[in-house]
Protein backbone atom coordinates (compact mmCIF):
# COMPACT_ATOMS: atom_id res chain seq x y z
CA UNK A 1 0.00 0.00 0.00
CA UNK A 2 1.10 3.55 -0.72
CA UNK A 3 -0.53 4.84 2.45
CA UNK A 4 -2.41 3.66 5.52
CA UNK A 5 -5.55 5.32 6.86
CA UNK A 6 -6.47 4.74 10.49
CA UNK A 7 -10.05 4.89 11.79
CA UNK A 8 -10.73 5.05 15.51
CA UNK A 9 -13.28 5.92 18.18
CA UNK A 10 -10.75 8.37 19.66
CA UNK A 11 -11.88 11.98 19.24
CA UNK A 12 -9.56 14.44 17.43
CA UNK A 13 -8.33 16.01 20.68
CA UNK A 14 -7.47 12.55 22.02
CA UNK A 15 -5.61 11.65 18.84
CA UNK A 16 -3.59 14.87 19.00
CA UNK A 17 -2.72 14.14 22.65
CA UNK A 18 -1.51 10.63 21.82
CA UNK A 19 1.21 11.63 19.31
CA UNK A 20 4.05 14.13 19.46
CA UNK A 21 3.57 15.57 15.97
CA UNK A 22 0.07 16.03 14.56
CA UNK A 23 -1.70 18.29 12.08
CA UNK A 24 -5.46 18.95 12.34
CA UNK A 25 -6.23 18.24 8.69
CA UNK A 26 -10.00 18.44 9.04
CA UNK A 27 -10.71 18.61 12.71
CA UNK A 28 -14.33 19.64 12.14
CA UNK A 29 -14.77 16.31 10.33
CA UNK A 30 -12.68 14.31 12.78
CA UNK A 31 -9.48 14.00 10.69
CA UNK A 32 -5.96 14.42 12.07
CA UNK A 33 -2.57 13.70 10.48
CA UNK A 34 -0.10 11.88 12.71
CA UNK A 35 3.43 12.67 11.53
CA UNK A 36 6.31 10.21 11.92
CA UNK A 37 9.79 10.04 10.35
CA UNK A 38 8.61 7.19 8.12
CA UNK A 39 5.58 9.12 6.88
CA UNK A 40 2.22 10.62 7.76
CA UNK A 41 -0.89 8.70 8.71
CA UNK A 42 -4.44 10.01 8.37
CA UNK A 43 -6.40 9.27 11.53
CA UNK A 44 -10.18 9.71 11.27
CA UNK A 45 -12.69 9.44 14.08
CA UNK A 46 -15.63 7.14 13.30
CA UNK A 47 -18.43 9.41 12.14
CA UNK A 48 -21.80 9.65 10.45
CA UNK A 49 -22.34 12.60 8.09
CA UNK A 50 -25.26 14.98 8.23
CA UNK A 51 -26.86 16.50 5.11
CA UNK A 52 -24.62 17.61 2.22
CA UNK A 53 -25.32 21.03 0.71
CA UNK A 54 -22.44 21.39 -1.78
CA UNK A 55 -21.90 17.92 -3.26
CA UNK A 56 -18.79 17.42 -1.16
CA UNK A 57 -18.96 18.49 2.51
CA UNK A 58 -21.53 17.49 5.13
CA UNK A 59 -23.15 20.32 7.07
CA UNK A 60 -22.29 18.50 10.32
CA UNK A 61 -20.88 15.20 11.53
CA UNK A 62 -21.81 12.94 14.43
CA UNK A 63 -19.32 10.61 16.10
CA UNK A 64 -20.50 6.98 16.01
CA UNK A 65 -19.17 3.41 16.05
CA UNK A 66 -17.29 1.66 13.24
CA UNK A 67 -20.36 0.01 11.69
CA UNK A 68 -22.18 3.33 11.26
CA UNK A 69 -18.96 4.82 9.89
CA UNK A 70 -18.66 2.06 7.30
CA UNK A 71 -22.22 2.64 6.14
CA UNK A 72 -21.58 6.28 5.17
CA UNK A 73 -18.61 5.43 2.88
CA UNK A 74 -18.66 5.31 -0.93
CA UNK A 75 -18.19 1.75 -2.28
CA UNK A 76 -18.40 -1.58 -0.48
CA UNK A 77 -14.88 -2.64 -1.53
CA UNK A 78 -13.65 0.63 -0.02
CA UNK A 79 -15.54 0.44 3.28
CA UNK A 80 -13.88 -2.36 5.24
CA UNK A 81 -11.62 -2.12 8.29
CA UNK A 82 -8.74 -4.27 9.44
CA UNK A 83 -8.42 -4.65 13.20
CA UNK A 84 -4.68 -5.24 13.83
CA UNK A 85 -5.24 -6.23 17.46
CA UNK A 86 -7.75 -8.95 16.59
CA UNK A 87 -6.16 -9.74 13.22
CA UNK A 88 -9.60 -9.59 11.60
CA UNK A 89 -11.37 -7.81 8.77
CA UNK A 90 -14.48 -5.92 9.87
CA UNK A 91 -16.95 -5.93 7.00
CA UNK A 92 -20.42 -4.53 7.62
CA UNK A 93 -21.34 -3.81 3.98
CA UNK A 94 -20.58 -6.95 1.96
CA UNK A 95 -17.23 -5.66 0.69
CA UNK A 96 -15.48 -9.03 0.78
CA UNK A 97 -18.21 -10.66 -1.30
CA UNK A 98 -17.99 -7.85 -3.87
CA UNK A 99 -14.20 -8.19 -3.95
CA UNK A 100 -14.51 -11.90 -4.69
CA UNK A 101 -17.16 -11.22 -7.35
CA UNK A 102 -15.26 -8.28 -8.84
CA UNK A 103 -18.07 -5.75 -8.43
CA UNK A 104 -18.08 -2.01 -7.70
CA UNK A 105 -21.22 -1.26 -5.67
CA UNK A 106 -22.12 1.75 -3.58
CA UNK A 107 -22.75 1.39 0.13
CA UNK A 108 -26.50 1.78 0.56
CA UNK A 109 -28.59 3.85 -1.86
CA UNK A 110 -26.46 4.79 -4.92
CA UNK A 111 -28.20 8.10 -5.68
CA UNK A 112 -27.62 9.26 -2.10
CA UNK A 113 -23.92 8.36 -2.18
CA UNK A 114 -23.40 10.27 -5.44
CA UNK A 115 -25.38 13.27 -4.24
CA UNK A 116 -23.18 13.48 -1.14
CA UNK A 117 -20.01 13.75 -3.20
CA UNK A 118 -20.28 14.02 -6.98
CA UNK A 119 -16.63 13.02 -7.46
CA UNK A 120 -17.65 9.49 -6.46
CA UNK A 121 -19.01 9.16 -10.00
CA UNK A 122 -15.47 9.36 -11.37
CA UNK A 123 -13.99 7.31 -8.53
CA UNK A 124 -16.39 4.47 -9.31
CA UNK A 125 -15.26 4.50 -12.93
CA UNK A 126 -11.61 4.55 -11.88
CA UNK A 127 -11.95 1.63 -9.49
CA UNK A 128 -13.89 -0.47 -12.01
CA UNK A 129 -11.42 0.19 -14.83
CA UNK A 130 -8.22 -0.20 -12.84
CA UNK A 131 -9.34 -3.41 -11.12
CA UNK A 132 -11.19 -4.85 -14.11
CA UNK A 133 -14.42 -5.03 -12.09
CA UNK A 134 -18.02 -4.72 -13.23
CA UNK A 135 -20.25 -1.94 -11.93
CA UNK A 136 -23.38 -3.22 -10.17
CA UNK A 137 -26.51 -2.51 -12.28
CA UNK A 138 -28.17 -0.24 -9.71
CA UNK A 139 -24.91 1.67 -9.20
CA UNK A 140 -24.45 2.04 -12.96
CA UNK A 141 -28.03 3.30 -13.40
CA UNK A 142 -27.49 5.89 -10.67
CA UNK A 143 -24.26 6.99 -12.35
CA UNK A 144 -26.11 7.66 -15.58
CA UNK A 145 -28.87 9.55 -13.79
CA UNK A 146 -26.39 11.59 -11.73
CA UNK A 147 -23.86 12.27 -14.52
CA UNK A 148 -24.76 15.98 -15.03
CA UNK A 149 -24.01 16.71 -11.36
CA UNK A 150 -20.27 16.16 -11.97
CA UNK A 151 -20.28 19.71 -13.40
CA UNK A 152 -20.72 20.99 -9.83
CA UNK A 153 -17.41 19.47 -8.73
CA UNK A 154 -14.37 21.76 -8.59
CA UNK A 155 -12.08 21.62 -11.66
CA UNK A 156 -9.11 20.74 -9.47
CA UNK A 157 -10.78 17.63 -8.03
CA UNK A 158 -11.97 16.50 -11.47
CA UNK A 159 -8.45 17.07 -12.85
CA UNK A 160 -6.80 14.99 -10.15
CA UNK A 161 -9.26 12.14 -10.63
CA UNK A 162 -8.85 12.21 -14.42
CA UNK A 163 -5.07 12.05 -14.11
CA UNK A 164 -5.40 9.00 -11.85
CA UNK A 165 -7.77 7.41 -14.39
CA UNK A 166 -5.23 8.03 -17.15
CA UNK A 167 -2.11 6.85 -15.34
CA UNK A 168 -3.07 4.11 -12.86
CA UNK A 169 -4.04 1.50 -15.47
CA UNK A 170 -7.18 0.58 -17.37
CA UNK A 171 -7.47 3.97 -19.09
CA UNK A 172 -9.22 2.58 -22.17
CA UNK A 173 -11.89 0.81 -20.13
CA UNK A 174 -12.30 3.91 -17.99
CA UNK A 175 -13.08 6.09 -20.99
CA UNK A 176 -15.47 3.50 -22.34
CA UNK A 177 -17.24 3.64 -18.97
CA UNK A 178 -17.18 7.44 -18.94
CA UNK A 179 -18.91 7.32 -22.32
CA UNK A 180 -21.42 4.62 -21.31
CA UNK A 181 -22.39 6.43 -18.10
CA UNK A 182 -22.81 9.78 -19.88
CA UNK A 183 -20.05 11.38 -17.79
CA UNK A 184 -17.73 11.99 -20.73
CA UNK A 185 -19.80 14.74 -22.35
CA UNK A 186 -19.88 16.63 -19.04
CA UNK A 187 -16.23 16.17 -18.09
CA UNK A 188 -14.46 16.22 -21.47
CA UNK A 189 -16.82 17.26 -24.29
CA UNK A 190 -13.73 17.65 -26.51
CA UNK A 191 -13.20 13.89 -26.32
CA UNK A 192 -16.91 13.07 -26.64
CA UNK A 193 -16.95 15.00 -29.95
CA UNK A 194 -14.48 12.49 -31.41
CA UNK A 195 -17.19 9.81 -31.58
CA UNK A 196 -18.40 9.20 -35.13
CA UNK A 197 -15.67 11.33 -36.75
CA UNK A 198 -14.65 9.01 -39.57
CA UNK A 199 -11.05 8.76 -40.82
CA UNK A 200 -9.47 7.62 -44.13
CA UNK A 201 -9.32 3.83 -44.02
CA UNK A 202 -5.88 3.61 -45.64
CA UNK A 203 -4.34 5.40 -42.65
CA UNK A 204 -6.83 4.48 -39.93
CA UNK A 205 -8.32 1.03 -40.54
CA UNK A 206 -9.28 0.88 -36.86
CA UNK A 207 -12.23 3.26 -37.18
CA UNK A 208 -13.25 6.73 -36.03
CA UNK A 209 -11.22 9.20 -33.98
CA UNK A 210 -12.68 8.06 -30.65
CA UNK A 211 -11.87 4.40 -31.37
CA UNK A 212 -8.33 5.39 -32.38
CA UNK A 213 -7.87 7.33 -29.14
CA UNK A 214 -9.15 4.42 -27.05
CA UNK A 215 -6.64 2.12 -28.74
CA UNK A 216 -3.83 4.55 -27.94
CA UNK A 217 -4.90 4.67 -24.30
CA UNK A 218 -4.82 0.87 -24.28
CA UNK A 219 -1.24 0.84 -25.61
CA UNK A 220 0.11 3.16 -22.89
CA UNK A 221 2.50 1.74 -20.30
CA UNK A 222 3.11 3.74 -17.12
CA UNK A 223 2.70 7.14 -18.84
CA UNK A 224 3.46 10.48 -17.25
CA UNK A 225 0.37 12.66 -16.68
CA UNK A 226 1.46 14.99 -19.51
CA UNK A 227 1.95 12.13 -21.98
CA UNK A 228 -1.39 10.58 -21.03
CA UNK A 229 -3.20 13.90 -21.55
CA UNK A 230 -1.31 14.38 -24.81
CA UNK A 231 -2.48 10.97 -26.02
CA UNK A 232 -6.06 11.71 -24.98
CA UNK A 233 -6.17 15.09 -26.75
CA UNK A 234 -3.76 14.62 -29.67
CA UNK A 235 -6.63 14.46 -32.19
CA UNK A 236 -8.94 16.94 -30.45
CA UNK A 237 -8.68 19.16 -33.53
CA UNK A 238 -10.07 16.56 -35.93
CA UNK A 239 -13.79 17.13 -35.23
CA UNK A 240 -13.26 20.79 -36.13
CA UNK A 241 -11.19 20.26 -39.29
CA UNK A 242 -12.70 17.27 -41.09
CA UNK A 243 -13.24 17.81 -44.83
CA UNK A 244 -14.07 15.39 -47.62
CA UNK A 245 -12.14 16.15 -50.82
CA UNK A 246 -10.28 13.42 -52.71
CA UNK A 247 -10.47 11.65 -49.33
CA UNK A 248 -11.23 12.55 -45.73
CA UNK A 249 -8.72 15.15 -44.57
CA UNK A 250 -7.96 17.00 -41.32
CA UNK A 251 -5.87 19.97 -42.43
CA UNK A 252 -4.07 21.73 -39.56
CA UNK A 253 -5.77 19.49 -37.00
CA UNK A 254 -2.56 19.47 -34.95
CA UNK A 255 -2.60 23.24 -34.45
CA UNK A 256 -6.35 23.38 -33.86
CA UNK A 257 -5.94 20.49 -31.44
CA UNK A 258 -3.24 22.37 -29.55
CA UNK A 259 -5.68 25.21 -28.93
CA UNK A 260 -8.35 22.74 -27.82
CA UNK A 261 -5.82 21.16 -25.45
CA UNK A 262 -4.99 24.57 -24.00
CA UNK A 263 -8.70 25.21 -23.35
CA UNK A 264 -9.05 21.85 -21.57
CA UNK A 265 -5.96 22.45 -19.45
CA UNK A 266 -7.14 25.91 -18.43
CA UNK A 267 -10.59 24.60 -17.56
CA UNK A 268 -9.04 21.86 -15.39
CA UNK A 269 -6.65 24.37 -13.76
CA UNK A 270 -3.55 22.50 -14.91
CA UNK A 271 -0.24 24.02 -13.77
CA UNK A 272 1.38 26.18 -16.45
CA UNK A 273 4.34 23.88 -17.06
CA UNK A 274 2.07 20.84 -17.51
CA UNK A 275 -0.20 22.82 -19.83
CA UNK A 276 2.69 23.87 -22.06
CA UNK A 277 3.99 20.31 -22.29
CA UNK A 278 0.55 18.93 -23.22
CA UNK A 279 0.00 21.67 -25.80
CA UNK A 280 3.46 20.94 -27.23
CA UNK A 281 2.71 17.22 -27.57
CA UNK A 282 -0.61 17.85 -29.31
CA UNK A 283 0.67 20.63 -31.55
CA UNK A 284 3.86 18.87 -32.67
CA UNK A 285 2.73 15.28 -33.10
CA UNK A 286 2.66 15.49 -36.91
CA UNK A 287 6.28 16.68 -37.22
CA UNK A 288 7.92 13.30 -36.72
CA UNK A 289 6.78 11.98 -40.08
CA UNK A 290 9.02 14.59 -41.78
CA UNK A 291 12.06 13.98 -39.57
CA UNK A 292 14.04 11.85 -42.09
CA UNK A 293 13.80 14.70 -44.63
CA UNK A 294 14.93 17.47 -42.25
CA UNK A 295 18.24 19.30 -42.56
CA UNK A 296 20.76 18.03 -40.03
CA UNK A 297 20.70 21.27 -38.00
CA UNK A 298 16.91 21.34 -37.85
CA UNK A 299 16.75 17.66 -36.88
CA UNK A 300 19.28 18.06 -34.07
CA UNK A 301 17.39 21.06 -32.72
CA UNK A 302 14.20 18.98 -32.88
CA UNK A 303 15.50 15.97 -30.95
CA UNK A 304 16.97 18.16 -28.19
CA UNK A 305 13.64 19.81 -27.38
CA UNK A 306 12.59 19.21 -23.76
CA UNK A 307 9.47 17.23 -24.62
CA UNK A 308 10.92 15.20 -27.49
CA UNK A 309 11.12 11.79 -25.69
CA UNK A 310 7.42 12.00 -24.75
CA UNK A 311 6.57 13.23 -28.25
CA UNK A 312 8.37 10.24 -29.75
CA UNK A 313 6.43 7.89 -27.46
CA UNK A 314 3.12 9.57 -28.31
CA UNK A 315 3.81 9.10 -32.01
CA UNK A 316 4.80 5.46 -31.47
CA UNK A 317 1.44 4.88 -29.77
CA UNK A 318 -0.27 6.78 -32.60
CA UNK A 319 1.20 4.38 -35.15
CA UNK A 320 0.42 1.27 -33.10
CA UNK A 321 -3.21 2.36 -32.82
CA UNK A 322 -3.61 2.89 -36.58
CA UNK A 323 -1.56 1.62 -39.52
CA UNK A 324 1.18 0.12 -37.27
CA UNK A 325 3.95 1.37 -39.57
CA UNK A 326 6.80 2.23 -37.20
CA UNK A 327 9.50 2.97 -39.79
CA UNK A 328 9.76 6.70 -39.02
CA UNK A 329 9.75 6.04 -35.28
CA UNK A 330 12.43 3.37 -35.55
CA UNK A 331 14.53 5.61 -37.81
CA UNK A 332 14.40 8.39 -35.22
CA UNK A 333 15.14 6.06 -32.31
CA UNK A 334 18.23 4.78 -34.15
CA UNK A 335 19.27 8.33 -35.07
CA UNK A 336 19.03 9.52 -31.46
CA UNK A 337 20.84 6.45 -30.12
CA UNK A 338 23.83 7.18 -32.40
CA UNK A 339 24.18 10.84 -31.35
CA UNK A 340 26.70 11.98 -28.76
CA UNK A 341 25.57 14.78 -26.40
CA UNK A 342 28.17 17.17 -27.82
CA UNK A 343 26.76 16.61 -31.30
CA UNK A 344 23.26 17.58 -30.24
CA UNK A 345 24.19 20.58 -28.09
CA UNK A 346 27.80 21.58 -28.91
CA UNK A 347 29.60 24.37 -27.09
CA UNK A 348 29.06 27.64 -29.02
CA UNK A 349 31.89 28.64 -31.36
CA UNK A 350 31.03 32.34 -31.07
CA UNK A 351 29.01 34.54 -28.73
CA UNK A 352 27.82 38.13 -28.62
CA UNK A 353 31.15 39.42 -27.27
CA UNK A 354 32.95 37.82 -30.20
CA UNK A 355 30.64 39.58 -32.64
CA UNK A 356 31.27 42.92 -30.87
CA UNK A 357 35.01 42.33 -31.15
CA UNK A 358 34.57 41.70 -34.88
CA UNK A 359 32.89 45.09 -35.26
CA UNK A 360 29.20 44.17 -35.37
CA UNK A 361 26.66 46.32 -33.57
CA UNK A 362 24.20 44.74 -31.09
CA UNK A 363 20.70 44.14 -32.41
CA UNK A 364 18.45 41.53 -34.03
CA UNK A 365 21.28 40.67 -36.44
CA UNK A 366 23.17 39.03 -33.55
CA UNK A 367 20.50 36.35 -33.17
CA UNK A 368 20.41 35.73 -36.93
CA UNK A 369 24.20 35.35 -37.13
CA UNK A 370 24.57 33.14 -34.05
CA UNK A 371 21.72 30.86 -35.22
CA UNK A 372 23.36 30.52 -38.63
CA UNK A 373 26.72 29.75 -37.01
CA UNK A 374 25.14 27.03 -34.86
CA UNK A 375 23.36 25.57 -37.92
CA UNK A 376 26.67 25.33 -39.75
CA UNK A 377 28.29 23.80 -36.66
CA UNK A 378 25.50 21.22 -36.25
CA UNK A 379 25.87 20.26 -39.91
CA UNK A 380 29.65 19.90 -39.62
CA UNK A 381 30.45 22.72 -42.05
CA UNK A 382 32.51 24.59 -39.44
CA UNK A 383 34.35 23.12 -36.47
CA UNK A 384 36.29 25.90 -34.74
CA UNK A 385 36.19 29.62 -33.79
CA UNK A 386 38.45 30.69 -36.68
CA UNK A 387 36.19 28.98 -39.22
CA UNK A 388 33.18 30.52 -37.53
CA UNK A 389 34.60 34.05 -37.80
CA UNK A 390 35.42 33.48 -41.46
CA UNK A 391 31.88 32.16 -41.99
CA UNK A 392 30.39 35.29 -40.43
CA UNK A 393 32.67 37.68 -42.29
CA UNK A 394 31.73 36.08 -45.61
CA UNK A 395 28.02 36.01 -44.91
CA UNK A 396 27.60 39.39 -43.23
CA UNK A 397 30.42 41.60 -44.57
CA UNK A 398 31.05 44.78 -42.60
CA UNK A 399 31.34 48.12 -44.47
CA UNK A 400 34.91 49.20 -45.20
CA UNK A 401 36.21 51.65 -42.54
CA UNK A 402 36.89 54.26 -45.25
CA UNK A 403 33.44 54.02 -46.86
CA UNK A 404 31.05 56.96 -46.43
Amino acid sequence: PRDYDVATNARPAEVMALFEHTVPLGEAFGVVLAVFPEGTFEVATFRRDGPYDDGRHPVRVEYVDEEADARRRDFTVNAMFYDPAAGAVLDYVGGQADLRAGVIRTVGEPAERFEEDHLRLLRGVRFAARLGYAIAPETFAAMRASAPSIRRTSPERVRDELLKILTEGGARRAFELLDETGLLEHVLPEVARMKGVEQPEEFHPEGDVFTHTLLMLDEMTDPSPALAMGVLLHDAGKPHTQTVEDRIRFNNHDQVGAEEARKVCRRLRMPNAATERIVYLVGEHMRLANAPKMRESKLKRFVREDGFPELLELCRLDCLASHRDLQAIQWLEHYVSELRPEEVKPAPLLNGKDLLAMGYRPGPLFSEILTAVEDAQLEGRITGPAQARAFVAAGWPLPHPDSR
